[in-house]
């Protein structure tokens, strides 16, 4: 059974690429473009992973995370930062907020589903190099 993936992206252009990227994976995929909305999809989707874009109009990231990680039902989900913000400062926000990993916009397609395997780590598949 595929591992479910929803993916919180406010940018049209970068949701399609990580919904065609993980699907092309074999990754089930929701497609969540307002965070606001983001808590009751997961409750509902049940995902096995969470990639959350930082800069979401309405609701942060940052927020979002603090959001699930208080809520019983999605605490134990991971979720995966991806985000403009590129400073070794900003990396460690965003995992002391509660991310379980952190990827810089623009992508390296490579090392982002490295980073989606590593935290689904019997989602199959090999690592790229």
């Amino acid at each position: 059974m595929a591992k479910r993936v929803l993916v919180v992206e406010d940018n049209e252009l970068n949701l399609k690429l990580f919904c065609d990227l993980l699907r092309a994976h074999d990754f089930a995929v929701e497609p969540v473009r307002d965070g606001r909305d983001a808590v009751a999809c997961a409750k509902a989707f049940e995902p096995d992973l969470v990639v959350m874009d930082i800069q979401l109009p309405h609701v942060s990231g940052f927020e979002l995370i603090g959001q699930m990680k208080r809520d019983p039902r999605l605490r134990a989900i991971p979720i995966m930062a991806v985000t403009a913000y590129a400073g070794r400062d900003d990396e460690d926000r965003i995992r002391a907020a509660g991310a379980n990993a952190y990827v810089s916009k623009p992508i390296s397609v490579m090392r982002f589903i490295d980073e989606v395997r590593a935290l689904l780590p019997d989602a199959g598949g090999e690592r790229l190099a």
